[in-house]
């Protein structure tokens, strides 16, 4: 049963500059609530309570938004807007929150290596939470992953259809479809050009990772603009044993860019009319 989920969050949102120099990006509200609390929302509904977060300078708003807030508290008690804080005090109140510091930014892989003491020698998902997914009121994408997980025993990675000409932007996988939807990782290319990516299908920030993968990150050399790319990882650990690619069914919104921004806010407001 995969418990802990891992969240790193010590970028630094250039693309959203200014408003990221004081406020982290995983703290940019979506309507009424930040995008690191809806990934954490997906985890618990997949059933992990264990959230481990990566942060780096400037980021204490995380951990003070997944805290208890007494002065807040105290003077909306009682009154019409108590009902707000009901979503986040249900988190606080099911859910265990470790942080850690990344001190160098050299990657998603070495920032999931930061990790591993919170994690520690255990199956564990990973929330990208700038990629904002969304399935209605079916299960939602990490709660999907961990069915499979539960079949195949190995890492997953979250992949979605794209147009061709924006492959630079992602990591690619190339593999053989051993069930719908699912595909055994053959290669994995990080942000290739369109003339050399051997498929438009790209891994999306939801992972399950299997516990050995800190050792081959540790292993692993820094490859696409000098850091440490958790693809390559994988790509060792597929040659070794397994890696599958799981099509997921639901909408996925790139939170990281301004138009993936505006479009989820759009989305999430013509549902809450």
């Amino acid at each position: 049963m995969i418990k802990k989920c891992l969240f790193p969050a010590a970028g630094y949102g250039t693309r959203f500059l200014p408003a990221t120099k004081a406020m982290p990006k995983e703290m940019l509200p979506i309507l009424t609530k930040p995008l690191i609390q809806y990934g954490v929302e997906e985890a618990m509904e997949a059933g992990m309570h264990d959230m481990a977060i990566i942060t780096g300078r400037g980021k204490r708003a995380i951990e003070d938004h997944f805290d208890i807030s007494y002065e807040l508290e105290h003077q909306i008690k009682g009154t019409d807007k108590e009902h707000y804080l009901t979503e986040i005090r249900e988190l606080i109140d099911n859910c265990t929150f470790s942080y850690t510091r990344q001190i160098e930014m050299k990657g998603l892989g070495h920032a999931i290596l930061s990790g591993e003491t919170l994690i520690g020698n255990e199956p564990f998902a990973v929330i990208l939470a700038d990629d904002l997914c969304d399935n209605g009121d079916d299960e939602s994408v990490l709660a999907q992953m961990v069915k499979i997980y539960n079949k195949y025993q190995c890492s997953i990675v979250a992949i979605e259809e794209i147009d061709p000409s924006e492959t630079k932007k992602y990591g690619i996988i190339d593999g053989k479809e051993i069930e719908d939807g699912i595909f055994m990782v053959k290669n994995m290319i990080e942000k290739p050009d369109p003339k050399d990516a051997p498929t438009n299908l790209a891994i999306i920030g939801r992972y399950i990772l299997t516990p050995d993968i800190f050792n081959i990150i540790k292993d692993t050399k820094p490859g696409k603009n000098g850091e440490i790319q958790i693809t390559d990882a994988l790509m060792t650990q597929a040659q070794k044993g397994m890696v599958l690619a799981y099509k997921f069914k639901g909408k996925r919104f790139d939170c990281g860019s301004v138009d993936g921004f505006v479009e989820a806010t759009n989305y999430f407001y013509s549902l809450s009319k």
